[in-house]
């Protein structure tokens, strides 16, 4: 990806990528994000962009499969994380659902991922060693709890569900405190004008109320130019 524009990406909000997206299809109704409330361990950090390393994990119950199949999957698990394209995020969907009580994400595998170079991790699952985790790598999480359970890899690389947001290995995603969304393929070229003109005519608005004396006629005249800009 172009430097300049991973830049700007991580400069700006989930949401307004989420708009940038609507200016660039010109039309509203994108709808590739997540829903419901999620956890940042870092929301002060900024955003988080790159390509989805995908994977699925469990941890209510122990796994049946023999030992050794499970640690050669382990491996094959990190295998996955430390390769592919860069930047990248973990994107991890916990099979348990809204049952889930394996906290994957804690100090340590945590440092591991940054340690192999990725941005950070999104999941549906539970983090943990919230004061322990290393800066620069936000684990955006569907919930906080103490336990491991019987944590254990079960997918590598196959399409993940996280808050309603289906995920396929290599998607570029966007996550911040708000979410997530991915970001249609071929969309690139055109977001950063789109960035800069959505940025552009909100100032119309936001700088009218801003300002002193701001009162319904200046909201109404600044709402005209900004729907007149818009278009």
């Amino acid at each position: 990806m172009d430097a300049a524009l991973m830049q700007l990406l991580r400069a700006v909000d989930t949401p307004t990528v989420c708009n940038a997206i609507e200016v660039v299809e010109g039309k509203r109704g994108f709808d590739r994000f997540t829903r419901g409330t999620m956890l940042c361990s870092a929301p002060q950090a900024g955003a988080i962009v790159g390509y989805a390393r995908t994977a699925r994990i469990a941890a209510l119950a122990p796994p049946s499969e023999p030992a050794d199949v499970i640690r050669a999957r382990r491996m094959a698990y990190y295998k996955h994380m430390a390769t592919g394209p860069r930047p990248a995020i973990a994107v991890v969907e916990d099979m348990d659902g809204a049952n889930a009580i394996g906290a994957y994400w804690g100090e340590i595998n945590t440092t591991v991922h940054k340690g192999f170079g990725l941005s950070g991790a999104l999941t549906n699952g539970v983090m943990r060693d919230l004061g322990d985790l290393p800066e620069g790598f936000p684990v955006i999480a569907g919930s906080i709890g103490p336990s491991h359970g019987f944590v254990h890899v079960r997918e590598i690389a196959t399409s993940v569900n996280i808050f309603g947001l289906s995920i396929a290995d290599g998607d570029l995603i966007h996550a911040d405190r708000h979410g997530a969304l991915v970001i249609p393929l071929g969309y690139e070229a055109a977001l950063a004008g789109a960035i800069a003109k959505l940025l552009d005519t909100e100032k119309i608005v936001l700088n009218a109320a801003r300002a002193e004396g701001f009162d319904f006629a200046a909201f109404e005249a600044a709402w005209t130019a900004f729907e007149a800009a818009r278009t």
